[in-house]
C-alpha cells in the first residue's frame, strides 16, 4: 500500500496512539510491586511480557480533578482537567499532537469508542464525536467521497458557506446576551469553526490520491462486527488504526473500549456481566476471577495490536511500532469504590522517539510504606488516595506531546518533568 505524500520526509513520522480501559483493573492481580528493572509481570500483564522491552508499566500517577470521581474519568483521562458542575474540560493530548501532525495527513485524528464518546476533547473543552462501526471507520478514512470528488466538493464549499452564515448570524446575537449565554454560545461557536475547519481541509485533499489498500487488509478491516465478538472486533479496530498509522492518512488516533458505565460484556470467554458490574464485585469470588478474565483479555488484544505495529513497516521499512507511542490505561484504578490514584497505565513502543523501556516506573515509591497486597483494604487506599501528590498523570501527556514535537513546557495541570 501506498502512503501519503511520503516523500515529504524522510525521517518516519511521529505516532501516537491511546486506549481506554474502563474501570480500572482489580489491581490485586494487575500490580506490579517492584520497581526498576527487576519487576516481574503481575497476572493480568503476562500478556505483554514477550514486550518486556519496548513496554514500560507505570504506577503511581493521578489526575488530581479526578479523584472522588465515577463515571467521568474518561472525560479528563487526555486532558487532566477537573470534573464538576461548573468545570469545562480542556484540550486532550491527542488533540494537541494534531496540532503539529495535521498538517502532513488527511485526517488530523481518529475518534473510535465502541460505546460512550470518545477520549478526544477540543481547546475548548468540546467532545469529538468518536465512531464505532468497523465498516463505518474504514469508509471515513478509506472509501472513495460518494458521487464523486466534484458533488463531494460542491457538498464541502456549501457546508462552508453555511457555516460562514451561522457565524456571522451568531456574532450579531453575541452582542445582545449575557455573560452565560456568551459561555454557551461560545462553544457554540467553537464547533462551527471547527467544523469550517474540517471541511477546508476535506477540500483541499479531495485531488490528493487515497492510498492503495490491499485486498488483503481490505476485508481484514472493512466489515462489521457484532460486539458478542468483541475480540475480532478489538482485533480489527487495532487493524484499522495500524493501517491509518501504515498510510499515514492519521498520525494520532484514540480508542475507547467504553466508558466507566457503558463496557460491554465479553461472552466468549464466558463473560456476562458488563465491566462495570464486575468492577462492584463486593468481594464476591467469582465476580473477581471474572474481573481479572477481562483484564487478561484486554491486554491480550492490546499485544496483539502491538504485534501488528511491530510487524508493520513504516514508509522507511521500519516497524511502526519504533516511531509510534502506545498509551494503555484507565482513570480509574480500584472500580469498586472508584478510587481514582494509582492509575494502572502501560506506555509502549516510540524507540525513535527517544523513548527507552524495560523497566517498571513506580511514583509511589518513597511515599508510602510498600505495596501490600495480602492486605487489600490497604492497597485499595492506595488507589483512592494518591501516595504522591506530586505525580500528575499530565506530566506523562505532556513528556509524550514534547516526543511528538509539540512546543510547550506544560500540559494540564502537569507540575514535572519525567522521562521514560
Amino acid at each position: 500500500m501506498t502512503p501519503l505524500r511520503a516523500a515529504e520526509s524522510t525521517s518516519s513520522p511521529r505516532r501516537s496512539a491511546f486506549v481506554y480501559l474502563a474501570n480500572g483493573t482489580h489491581s490485586l492481580d494487575y500490580q506490579i510491586t517492584t520497581p526498576g528493572k527487576d519487576y516481574r509481570f503481575s497476572r493480568s500483564l503476562k500478556p505483554l511480557e514477550k514486550f518486556r522491552n519496548v513496554i514500560t508499566p507505570i504506577s503511581g500517577l493521578h489526575h488530581p480533578g479526578g479523584l472522588g470521581q465515577a463515571h467521568g474519568c474518561a472525560k479528563v483521562w487526555l486532558t487532566g482537567g477537573k470534573l464538576g458542575p461548573s468545570d469545562r474540560n480542556t484540550i486532550s493530548v491527542d488533540q494537541k499532537m494534531a496540532e503539529v501532525t495535521a498538517q502532513h495527513t488527511r485526517y488530523a485524528s481518529m475518534e473510535i469508542a465502541i460505546n460512550g464518546g470518545s477520549l478526544a476533547w477540543t481547546a475548548d473543552g468540546v467532545p469529538l464525536p468518536p465512531l464505532r462501526r468497523c465498516s463505518e471507520i474504514f469508509a471515513s478514512m478509506f472509501g472513495e467521497p460518494e458521487g464523486g470528488k466534484a458533488a463531494q466538493r460542491r457538498t464541502l464549499r456549501r457546508k462552508a458557506s453555511v457555516l460562514d452564515a451561522n457565524l456571522d448570524e451568531v456574532r450579531r446575537l453575541d452582542e445582545k446576551m449575557g455573560a452565560a449565554d456568551r459561555g454557551r454560545m461560545e462553544q457554540y461557536l467553537t464547533s462551527i469553526r471547527e467544523a469550517e475547519i474540517r471541511a477546508r481541509r476535506a477540500d483541499e485533499w479531495l485531488d490528493t490520491p487515497l492510498p492503495e489498500i490491499t485486498e488483503e487488509d481490505r476485508k481484514r478491516t472493512n466489515r462489521d462486527i457484532p460486539q458478542t465478538l468483541a475480540g475480532d472486533y478489538f482485533r480489527t479496530v487495532y487493524d484499522l488504526m495500524v493501517l491509518a498509522f501504515q498510510t499515514d492518512v492519521t498520525r494520532v488516533a484514540t480508542f475507547s473500549m467504553g466508558g466507566e458505565g457503558d463496557q460491554i460484556a465479553i461472552p466468549e470467554i464466558g463473560i456476562s456481566q458488563t465491566r462495570h458490574q464486575l468492577s462492584h464485585h463486593g468481594g464476591d469470588p467469582g465476580y473477581i476471577e471474572k474481573h481479572v478474565q477481562y483484564d487478561i483479555f484486554a491486554f491480550e488484544q492490546f499485544s496483539y495490536f502491538l504485534t501488528r505495529l511491530a510487524e508493520t513497516k513504516d514508509v522507511n521499512g521500519k516497524p511502526l511500532l519504533d516511531s509510534t507511542m502506545a498509551l494503555f490505561g484507565s482513570g480509574m484504578a480500584y472500580g469498586h469504590g472508584h478510587g481514582n490514584a494509582n492509575l494502572p497505565l502501560v506506555l509502549a513502543g516510540g524507540s525513535a522517539l527517544g523513548l527507552k523501556h524495560g523497566s517498571h516506573i513506580d511514583f509511589n515509591q518513597g511515599h508510602f510504606d510498600g505495596y501490600q497486597l495480602d492486605q487489600p483494604g490497604k492497597h485499595y487506599g492506595l488507589c483512592s488516595r494518591p501516595a504522591n501528590p506530586n505525580a500528575h498523570m499530565s506530566n506523562l501527556l505532556a513528556m509524550m506531546a514534547q516526543r511528538m514535537g509539540c512546543e510547550i513546557d506544560q500540559f494540564g495541570d502537569s507540575n514535572q518533568v519525567i522521562e521514560v
